[in-house]
């Protein structure tokens, strides 16, 4: 029973991190909508509101970690060019 219950426990951990990521480092500029940490001497721009957990007194200085997810929010698609399409029939 134990097993089981760590092996579902695992799965759920994977499943749910597919699309986690994080960022550590120290904090060039926190605004109530944002905050920019540098990593690797590049400005990493991540967007935070008033659900975003943790501590809401970061200053400039602090070293962060921050776990976010890219989720898009607008797709747009484009139809195939019609060479492409004809492409796709030669090949069947």
């Amino acid at each position: 029973m134990k097993r089981s219950i760590a092996v579902f426990a695992a799965s759920m951990l994977v499943g749910t991190s597919a699309f986690a990521y994080q960022v550590t480092g120290p904090v060039l500029e926190v605004t109530d909508t944002k905050i920019v940490v540098e990593k690797d001497k590049e400005k990493w721009e991540i967007a935070r509101d008033k659900d975003t957990k943790g501590d809401k007194n970061i200053k400039k200085g602090d070293r962060v970690t921050i776990q976010y997810r890219m989720t898009a929010t607008e797709i747009e698609s484009k139809s195939a060019k019609k060479d492409d399409k004809k492409d796709e029939k030669a090949k069947k």
